[in-house]
Parts: structure tokens; C-alpha cells; sequence
């Protein structure tokens, strides 16, 4: 039989899987000593420390690590992440370039046959700028285009994902803007748009730069004023669950039954979910006042017209409320107990978006607490 200090990593792992992370770190403290530290169980720890919400705790374990180990990919980026979400931009950035080498993720690297433009000028040239990863990675970073541009003095291009093209076309500070999947215009450098940061050494006192940046359809927002005239305000659009497919999602994500305790509130809530748990709103919990709008919602311009009619999106951390903060829309974020890198910690409100404010959960998996503080921010909206 294993002894209790020799426990399977396998073991620890299931621990932690369950959610029990200080019971892991008690293991794994047991197992780590000076003569002793396998890289792979204090790889574990930080993993541990850190979903108990002790990120900087966590990020001496990730440099340990490192500095052992510099080529270890997934290690840096973990560092990174921690990094970022400690408000360290400087080393943060450096170590987020890292993340199309890990095996997971070296197959999706653009493989750009021109140089990575380092910063310097470009001055009668040609900048691709590419956009990367989600809707809602794209939509915090176009911010960083025009002064990519103001940077270089080049002809700057913008390519993003065809569902964004109509609202970046919009944007000002760009010369030029393609679909993903198109070809490009001739260019002399690319630079990824997560990767602006890095390259023009973006410090938390540049935020929030030119805000809003983006704009909705005017035609749009028409339309959907007229379809939601009749509706009692305040108007609040609702967003509970983020894409099932992220790394993260089972932690982000709520239900529609969680917003139970908000029902009889005098607002009505418009329900902008898209996805499968959409249809949850075609059965809302007795007394919440919710406007199923999955099926009229095509497109993401369709959102960004809704959002500048509502009072107010309240939403998880999703794509919805990188939107809302391009258009100074104001929104309250529904976070985890250790949120996403961009969100930082401890603090109500984010640098990145002026408008939003930012409700976390107490404890892991904890959404009362959060429903309690958003119930009573929404009665005082109400009145």
C-alpha cells in the first residue's frame, strides 16, 4: 500500500480535479522537501496555490520553475498569466509571446513569411496586424491598432475574423481592414494584435487609451430601438454563460436558474445569450422578467445595437463585455473567484474599461454572494 506522503500524482491530481486544492497543497508539502522538490509536483503546487486564489504565491513557484526550466513553453505562459493578473505588464507581456509554443497550441501558429515588426518605424511600408484566439481577445485588443500605427507610420492593415469585419471597418486609426481567410494586401511586417502590447512596452498607466473605439451600425440600433420600445425599462441585457468550450468555462459560467433570487425586480432583462444554454431563456425562473433574443440576434452587430439601446449589460466573463467596454457601453462582470489575467485583482473596477464594474465571487464556485451584490445594485437601478 502507498504511504500517505508518497500519494500518486495521478492522486493529486484527482484532488484537484474535485476542487480540492488545499488538501492537494497539504500532499504536496508533505512529499516536497530541500533534498527533494521534483519540478513536476511543485508545477502541481503552483496549480494548487493558485485556485485558492494566492496568485503571487503561485508566480515564485512559476519562476522556480523557469529558471530551471527556460524552455519549458507551458511554464512560461503559466507565469505569464500570473503575471498579468498581478499587473507585472513588463515581464507579462514578455512571457505571453510564448504561447504558440506549447504542444497544444504550436499547430495554430500564424506562419507569416515576413518579419515580426519589432517597434521600429516603417515609415512608407506596409504593418499586417492579425487578429488571434476569441471574439473577445480581438475585441480588447483593437485598441491597440492605431497606436501600432501612430508608432510605425506605416499603412497599417487590420485583419480580423470575418463575424468582427463590419465593426472594425468602422474603427479609426487603420488604413485598411480584411477578413481572416482572405488574402491580405502586399505588407512588409505582421505583428499579432496580442502581441502589441509587448512590442509598444504597454504599461497600465497607457489604459484605457481612446475609448470607446468602436461603433454600432446606426441602421441597427434604429431597428432594434423600434423592437424594444415597448419594453419596460430599465432594459438590462444578460449574458450568464461564456462559450462551453473554453479552458475555463465551468468556472466562468452560471445558469439562468442562478439569477432566481432577481426575480420581481421592476426591469426587464434582455436575454443577448448565445450558444446552447440560450434556450434557457425560453424558460426563465417564476417572476424574472427575461426577452428571449437569441434567434432575432444574427451577428455581433446586432449585439453592439442592443447594447447602446440597454441600460446596462450584466454578464460573465465573455465576449459581450470586451464589446460593450469597445463601445463605452457600461457593464458589471460576474467573475470567478481567480479570474482571467485581464481582470487583475482585488479592484472593482477595470483600467481596461472605464464603464464596467467588476463583481467577484468570495470563494471558489460561490455565485450567491455575487447574485446578492448584483440584486442589490439592480433594485437601486430599478428605482
Amino acid at each position: 500500500m502507498t504511504a500517505p506522503d508518497q500519494i500518486s500524482e495521478e492522486a493529486i491530481r484527482e484532488l484537484m480535479n474535485a476542487g480540492r486544492h488545499a488538501q492537494a497543497e497539504g500532499v504536496l508539502r508533505a512529499q516536497l522537501t530541500a533534498d527533494a522538490a521534483p519540478i513536476n509536483l511543485i508545477r502541481l503546487l503552483a496549480l494548487a496555490v493558485r485556485a485558492q486564489g494566492r496568485i503571487a504565491e503561485a508566480r515564485d513557484l512559476q519562476l522556480q520553475i523557469v529558471d530551471w526550466l527556460p524552455g519549458d513553453f507551458t511554464a512560461r505562459f503559466d507565469l505569464a498569466e500570473s503575471l498579468l493578473l498581478l499587473g507585472d505588464f513588463e515581464r507579462g507581456w514578455r512571457e505571453y509571446q510564448w504561447r504558440y509554443r506549447m504542444p497544444h497550441t504550436a499547430g495554430i501558429e500564424r506562419k507569416v513569411q515576413r518579419p515580426r515588426w519589432d517597434g521600429a518605424p516603417m515609415l512608407g511600408q506596409t504593418l499586417l496586424i492579425h487578429d488571434e484566439q476569441g471574439f473577445g481577445d480581438t475585441l480588447q485588443f483593437l485598441r491597440m491598432a492605431p497606436e501600432a500605427k501612430a508608432r510605425s507610420g506605416a499603412r497599417v492593415v487590420l485583419e480580423v475574423a470575418p463575424e468582427l469585419l463590419s465593426l472594425a471597418e468602422r474603427m479609426t486609426g487603420v488604413d485598411a481592414v480584411t477578413a481572416r481567410g482572405s488574402l491580405p494586401p502586399a505588407f512588409d511586417r505582421h505583428c499579432e494584435l496580442m502581441s502589441l502590447p509587448m512590442v509598444t512596452r504597454l504599461a497600465m498607466s497607457d489604459l484605457p487609451g481612446q475609448a470607446p473605439y468602436l461603433k454600432p451600425d446606426p441602421r441597427r440600433v434604429a431597428t432594434w430601438r423600434a423592437r424594444l420600445a415597448a419594453l419596460p425599462r430599465p432594459l438590462v441585457a444578460l449574458v450568464w454563460a461564456g462559450r462551453p468550450t473554453h479552458a475555463n468555462d465551468a468556472n466562468r459560467s452560471m445558469s439562468l436558474a442562478d439569477f432566481a433570487p432577481l426575480a420581481e425586480l421592476d426591469l426587464t432583462f434582455l436575454a443577448v445569450q448565445k450558444g446552447p444554454k440560450a434556450v434557457e431563456a425560453l424558460s426563465p425562473p417564476t417572476g424574472l422578467r427575461v426577452q428571449s433574443l437569441d434567434r432575432e440576434i444574427q451577428d455581433f452587430e446586432d449585439t453592439a445595437a442592443i447594447l447602446s439601446i440597454a441600460d446596462l449589460l450584466v454578464s460573465v466573463d465573455s465576449s459581450p463585455v470586451h464589446l460593450a467596454g469597445a463601445l463605452g457601453r457600461p457593464a458589471w462582470v460576474l467573475l470567478p473567484f481567480v479570474p482571467d489575467w485581464r481582470w487583475l485583482l482585488d479592484r472593482h473596477d477595470s483600467p481596461w474599461y472605464p464603464s464596467h464594474r467588476l463583481l467577484r465571487q468570495t470563494a471558489p464556485g460561490d455565485w450567491t454572494s455575487v447574485i446578492e451584490e448584483l440584486g442589490r445594485g439592480l433594485t437601486r437601478l430599478a428605482r
